[in-house]
């Protein structure tokens, strides 16, 4: 094993498992047919990687998510779920009258997981099935591969649950049934993904991580053991496992910097230099520098190529300049080999120049008070308990296929608006049928929330096949930010104002917000990120202006990513979190008082930055609430601005009744008892982008039939 790479890409190159999935989903396929669309992307990925010269294959694909694999793994599946047809999916995405489990962010990325639920009555057993199946497949196509899973301390700690991480002992004896299991199958290798080890630990969790893996390291009927922690520096976590009898230990070099060649004396190092969260190339002389003060090396990615597109030559639009300094998955796959053969041959390499580029000064702008700010809304005429939504309808296939008819020429674009304006005028009639508040014109024009800004902004640029899984079937194309960053033009206030002049209720004009626009992009290098926000929030600000210019009553400036880019380690959040927040505000700071100020967040860890929350100072905050119960509301404290808690699981295909809606709104006003009514709304969790109609409308209405039976007479 002198090069590996510790995941890769699995939704395909062609996105065969989103299509596969949502087959199953609908009936159109069955379960055998989806396991051969799996069966075969495995195969192609081991048979791309042996191609590349990949040293060392790891077996690391999932259906759906990773983390639920593992739970599934230990038989971890609460017993509500265990008369579901199909428990897994159940658990991911619920079925009629089941809510799936709570789903959130994989640490500090894009990716969302499913959260186990662990308690102490969860009864564990080992479900070998997946992880020796796929070693099997490898050995009939000729490949030795390396079985990938989350390791039992990230796994508990993870999971929600009353203490699930005083159940370690019990998981952990799972995990060792399973390593002998792989042992009798032949396996030569494991990794144990332990990425919450690089975050701040107590001394109580890294005694569990001692525990654990002195137990898994001592017993004999085991393949060797590589522990991968990634996303930063293990820290006080690498000296544990050191000590323990693990054999090999993968370190990110890119985002932790370099470790103690001390510290991983008899161990092999799994050395992180090439970065799998980005499409840039890696100057290969300064990770060969880097690499230098190490014996016992292994050359291997960062973290997963999860993060990454797939393949950089099906991309033959992209300017030359740009192409000659990107790289996808498997162009990262070729660095690493290259660098283990430089590195093999005795060669020396030699560090880059850091860039040291200052941050530019921000707009140091504010609005009034809110107290002043409700008084000049008030014109807005809104009852307690506004129903609205978080933005976009619908995407159905009629409008996929008109933009890929513009794409390809087969249309032209004066048909493909007059397609976009009869879709604007239905979601406007479907929202007014059903009795909502305030409108929003649906998004039929976008095909991302980030991407359709790159199109209109300068210093982005987009692809065409760059498809990175964000959960599920779920799929994005972040945008790739390479320059400075400007606004030529209005980007969306053609629609907004066309919708609003459709009715007389107000309509939201949307967009997405400076933090979420650049954790959804590939970023450029060159530049503090600070600095590459506050460019964004000033391009965001010139149409926050014209939108309120145009008469838009309330502008949605979207940040969901806000608790995504905060760093891990807890000394490095408030730097964060104070400039994150005054980009926010640099960006809403063009509308005037009368002007309602929405922002929104959803599925991740948002009471991890509730006082953020707050200092955005948005006249309306919306927030994902259903499908994690509700557990970000006792973090706001006295919120005195408005708030809506999502009240409908946009995730799931179920379609809530109004009783079940009702509940939950009547739960939220007893959550928020400081908080009247007219300053609580009435919203789903998130857009509705990937809903049907047939699903959407029946929620939207149990959700004006709610409001109207909570609402003060």
């Amino acid at each position: 094993m002198k090069s590996t790479i510790l995941g890769y890409p699995r939704i395909g190159p062609d996105r065969e498992l989103k299509r596969a999935l949502e087959a199953y989903w609908n009936g159109r396929i069955g379960r055998d047919e989806l396991d051969q669309v799996g069966a075969g992307l495995r195969a192609r990925a081991w048979r791309r990687l042996a191609e590349l010269g990949l040293g060392a294959l790891p077996a690391d694909f999932s259906e759906y998510d990773h983390v639920l694999d593992a739970a599934v793994m230990l038989d971890a599946v609460p017993e509500r779920y265990r008369t579901a047809a199909d428990p897994y999916f159940a658990m991911a995405r619920g079925e009629d009258g089941l809510p799936p489990l709570r789903m959130t962010k994989w640490f500090d990325t894009n990716y969302h997981y499913i959260v186990p639920e662990i308690g102490p009555d969860t009864k564990f057993r080992l479900v070998a099935e997946k992880p020796l199946r796929e070693v099997r497949e490898a050995r009939a196509l000729g490949h030795r591969v390396r079985p990938v899973l989350v390791g039992p301390v990230t796994l508990l700690l993870l999971a929600e649950g009353p203490a699930p991480l005083s159940r370690l002992d019990d998981a952990v004896e799972v995990y060792a049934e399973l390593l002998a299991a792989l042992r009798a199958e032949g396996v030569r290798w494991v990794q144990l993904d332990e990425p919450a080890l690089v975050a701040d630990r107590t001394p109580a969790e890294l005694d569990a991580a001692r525990r654990a893996y002195d137990r898994l390291s001592g017993q004999s009927d085991r393949p060797e053991i590589l522990v991968a922690g990634y996303f930063g520096a293990f820290g006080d976590a690498l000296p544990v496992l050191a000590a323990t009898g693990v054999e090999a230990i993968a370190v990110d070099l890119v985002r932790g910097g370099p470790v103690d060649p001390d510290a991983l004396r008899g161990k092999t190092l799994v050395a992180g230099v090439v970065s799998g969260r980005d499409v840039w190339r890696t100057d290969l002389d300064d990770a060969l520098h880097r690499l230098q003060p190490y014996e016992n090396v292994v050359v291997s990615t960062a973290c997963s190529l999860l993060h990454a597109p797939y393949d950089l030559d099906r991309e033959s639009d992209l300017d030359p300049a740009l192409r000659a300094r990107l790289a996808f998955a498997d162009q990262k796959v070729a660095e690493v080999v290259e660098l283990a053969g430089r590195l093999a041959r005795g060669e020396r390499g030699a560090p880059a120049p850091r860039p040291t580029a200052p941050a530019t000064a921000p707009r140091d702008e504010r609005r009034s008070p809110y107290p002043v700010r409700v008084a000049a809304q008030a014109r807005l005429g809104l009852p307690a308990l506004p129903v609205t939504t978080i933005g976009s309808f619908p995407q159905t296939g009629d409008l996929r296929a008109a933009r890929a008819a513009l794409t390809a020429g087969r249309i032209q674009q004066q048909e493909y608006d007059e397609r976009i304006a009869a879709e604007i005028e239905h979601v406007i009639r479907v929202q007014e049928r059903l009795g909502l508040d305030v409108l929003v014109h649906g998004e039929p024009e976008r095909n991302d929330m980030v991407q359709y800004f790159a199109e209109h902004l300068d210093g982005f640029a987009t692809t065409r096949h760059g498809w990175v899984q964000s959960y599920g079937s779920r799929c994005t194309r972040p945008p790739i930010l390479h320059g400075d960053v400007r606004r030529p033009a209005p980007i969306t206030v053609r629609w907004a104002t066309y919708a609003q002049s459709l009715t007389d209720k107000p309509v939201k004009g949307m967009l997405t917000g400076p933090v979420t626009i650049v954790a959804w992009s590939f970023v450029r290098r060159d530049l503090p990120l600070r600095a590459v926000v506050e460019q964004v929030a000033a391009a965001v600000s010139d149409e926050v202006r014209d939108l309120a210019a145009a008469g838009i009553g309330i502008i949605q400036v979207d940040e969901p990513a806000l608790r995504e880019l905060m760093p891990l380690r807890r000394d490095e959040q408030k730097e964060y979190l104070e400039w994150a927040v005054q980009a926010y505000r640099t960006a809403t700071a063009g509308a005037g008082d009368s002007t309602q100020i929405h922002t929104h967040l959803c599925y991740s860890e948002a009471s991890d930055v509730a006082g953020a929350i707050d200092g955005l100072d948005a006249d309306v905050t919306t927030i994902e609430s259903t499908r994690s119960g509700g557990r970000v509301l006792g973090a706001l404290g006295e919120f005195e601005r408005g708030l809506g808690p999502g009240v409908y699981d946009i995730h799931s295909p179920r379609v809530p009744g109004v009783d079940e809606v009702t509940e939950r709104l009547a739960g939220v006003l007893r959550a928020l008892p400081g908080l009247s009514a007219d300053r609580v709304w009435v919203n789903p969790d998130c857009g509705l982008k990937t809903r049907t109609y047939a699903e959407v409308e029946p929620a939207l209405a149990a959700l004006v039939a709610a409001a109207s039976r909570v609402r003060p007479s």
